[in-house]
């Protein structure tokens, strides 16, 4: 289990673009478990629908994305140095709106890595029931290239 300290040492993410609160659990080179707690003191729900807040799919793919870079990192020592460059978004859905409140909950699975593209099966669900799916795809590159 990471807290949000542990996290902050792993992401270069910030607020208010740090949109992972904990991880539950990781199986190396495998698997990751993450959590984000939805709030309306979000940054987001003032300008994104303010008369009915709904959380912006955009970003839900993001976190999902910020998950699967932690267990990137944890489980590759070769790129721990290294940032991370989302490249792809294959077959998104989003199935049900995030609302203030929710508590997401991202499955991650690491389902390959081709020339150095880590590719990734992620799924967000809330209460048990999916709300965003995606394939993504992410390399690692020097900082200073």
């Amino acid at each position: 289990m990471l807290d949000i300290n542990e996290i902050m040492k792993i992401l270069p993410h910030r607020y208010p673009f740090l949109l992972v609160d904990k991880i539950l659990e990781i199986e190396l080179g495998k698997s990751i478990i993450g959590i984000k707690n939805v709030s309306i003191n979000e940054p987001f729900f003032p300008g994104h629908f303010p008369e009915h807040p709904v959380m912006p799919g955009v970003l839900i793919i993001e976190a999902m994305a910020q998950v699967a870079a932690i267990l990137a990192y944890s489980s590759d020592e070769s790129i721990r140095s290294k940032i991370t460059y989302f490249v792809g978004i294959d077959n998104a859905r989003f199935r049900k709106p995030v609302m203030p409140g929710d508590q997401l909950r991202f499955e991650i699975e690491a389902t390959g890595c081709k020339r150095g593209i880590w590719i990734f099966n992620a799924k967000a669900l809330v209460d048990g029931k999916l709300v965003t799916e995606a394939e993504l795809k992410a390399t690692f590159a020097d900082k200073n290239k």
